[in-house]
């Protein structure tokens, strides 16, 4: 017997919110981006909820025009290892540069996280987009964007690398004999390359899922190859479900194009739901949160994503404005999409900041609507499960209480965990260690 695919979720904890102005809102946290209870208590949430993962992003560079999330939120590795320590099942996965870190210390942070906690651990890698994180790293200037993708394909094999340090029954430990470890079992990686020299090995065995599970978020041609070629799982967003599909097909095809499984490549489509007990309330939340950002607000919000540029030189009714290349160097993928949209629609620049500072979801109604749609797009093959932000406040905890157990009865998503590790759950495999007699094998 078959069994039916079953969804992934995730869950994006992002403090006050991913917006300018959702602190503000009555029901909001205004502290939540540090507050650690909170995030213990979304982590234990969603773990009840039978979710695959907890998710914390990051960026290295602020201004006073950031988002107040932005401003003072938790470091990824510190808070995941504090929710190691509260969870159980649950996976944990953050976001760590690959433009401003070095791989030996990135590959030792997350083998301690994986470690820590029994195998749940993810890497979430981005090559920062924002120029000013050069300015924190006594860079001369920021690499640019195809440079970055050149420098993370090499960084992520010498993590592998190391993370392959120690075959699995390296560590003897025997008190008889005075026997710690088989030298034989111990690698040195010895890498020499375009941006790296890196010898080896790491100071720290292999856990129960062989590596930490690899994310990414590649729109751009050169992200999704980089996706297609590395990623366990991928971060996306996209507005529609045609959209979402044509996705699906090409990172899937990337992937088999470098003689991968792209079964084992997981697609998880962002989406912030909004949730009424009618579509009225639904949509009253959604105006609610959309009140509280003015125009300014959303000039600054959309200034980020080019280079932040100061977008209030524009007239705010006039057509969008002709920015060229701008842009190219940040987030390329997001703002692509952004020019092109507002010049097929004939967008002020007005409408297109708040369109983009108050993105009005497909995934606004009631549960059941929020259900319908979910299920439309996983059957129509535009993704493999979702990260679920919160669109309002208490937004993922309503999620859970009232969309998750519809996606239950329909057999979408599983009422057990079927695993203890992140790979378990994800239904991704152990990754063989390069050194083995197995390996050697295949």
């Amino acid at each position: 017997m078959t069994l039916r695919k079953q969804l992934k979720l995730g869950a994006m904890l992002h403090g006050v919110g991913s917006s300018t102005s959702a602190w503000r809102h009555p029901d909001a946290i205004a502290d939540a981006s540090v507050n650690f209870e909170l995030y213990k208590r979304w982590t234990q949430k969603a773990e009840a909820g039978k979710f695959d993962l907890v998710f914390v992003a990051d960026g290295l560079y602020i201004t006073k025009e950031s988002i107040p999330h932005f401003l003072n939120r938790f470091e990824p590795i510190t808070i995941l290892s504090a929710l190691a320590g509260v969870s159980k099942r649950i996976g944990l996965v953050g976001t760590l540069s690959t433009s401003y870190s070095e791989p030996f210390t990135v590959a030792r942070q997350f083998g301690s996280l994986d470690t820590i906690s029994g195998g749940r651990a993810g890497w979430n890698i981005v090559t920062s987009p924002l120029e000013g994180s050069a300015l924190n790293y006594g860079k001369k200037q920021h690499p640019d964007h195809d440079l970055r993708y050149r420098i993370a394909d090499e960084f992520i094999e010498v993590v592998r690398g190391l993370w392959d340090s120690w075959e699995d029954d390296a560590f003897v430990r025997d008190k008889a004999t005075g026997v710690f470890f088989d030298p034989a079992k111990m690698h040195t990686l010895n890498h020499q390359g375009e941006f790296f020299s890196v010898k080896g090995p790491l100071n720290i065995a292999r856990s129960r899922q062989g590596h930490p599970v690899i994310f990414q978020a590649g729109t751009s041609e050169v992200g999704r190859d980089y996706a297609g070629k590395h990623a366990d799982a991928i971060f996306t967003g996209q507005e529609t479900v045609e959209e979402a599909v044509g996705y699906y097909r090409d990172v899937k095809r990337r992937a088999a194009s470098f003689g991968r499984n792209p079964d084992h490549v997981v697609i998880l489509p962002g989406i912030s739901p909004i949730i009424g007990s009618t579509e009225e309330e639904a949509e009253r939340k959604y105006q609610e949160i959309a009140s509280l950002v003015s125009a300014e607000d959303a000039l600054r919000y959309l200034g980020r994503y080019f280079e932040h540029h100061d977008f209030s030189q524009y007239e705010l009714d006039a057509p969008f404005p002709e920015l060229g290349d701008l842009g190219k160097n940040s987030f390329q993928g997001t703002t692509d999409r952004i020019k092109q949209k507002a010049k097929a629609l004939g967008l002020t620049l007005r409408q297109t900041a708040l369109q983009v500072a108050t993105p009005r979801s497909s995934f606004i109604g009631t549960p059941e609507q929020v259900a319908d749609n979910i299920q439309l797009w996983f059957e129509r093959g535009g993704a493999d499960g979702f990260m679920i932000g919160s669109g309002v406040p208490n937004g993922l905890e309503q999620f859970i209480d009232q969309v998750v157990p519809i996606l239950q009865e329909r057999g979408l998503f599983r009422t057990e965990y079927e695993s203890d590790t992140l790979r378990g759950n994800l239904g991704l495999p152990v990754p063989k260690n390069r050194y083995s007699k197995e390996a050697e094998l295949v």
